[in-house]
């Protein structure tokens, strides 16, 4: 385990105080607790980025129908960006 030392201004110091109190953990249990957050976000965001890299916008936006029914039929017409993303991916170059 390691040490880190953080300088922080004195406000923002007493709303992490206040944040751990009412969570009921310690300051430094909530600190790890944000940098593992911030860590998982980030190790997501790079196999998605990962993940994009090699896939396309059709398979992604089918996907993401069949995950979100709430965007099925008249609510996915709705849904300019969905629209304007699949008729993107249609758009063949010479």
């Amino acid at each position: 385990m390691t040490t880190l030392t953080l300088r922080l201004p004195d406000d923002t110091h007493a709303r992490l105080k206040e944040l751990a109190r009412h969570r009921g953990v310690s300051l430094n249990k909530l600190m790890v607790e944000l940098a593992t957050i911030a860590v998982t976000r980030h190790d997501a965001e790079a196999r998605f980025r990962v993940l994009a890299a090699d896939g396309s916008a059709d398979m992604g936006l089918d996907v993401l129908d069949e995950f979100d029914p709430a965007l099925r039929g008249d609510a996915a017409r709705r849904v300019p960006s969905r629209q304007a993303a699949r008729r993107a991916s249609e758009v063949k170059t010479p």
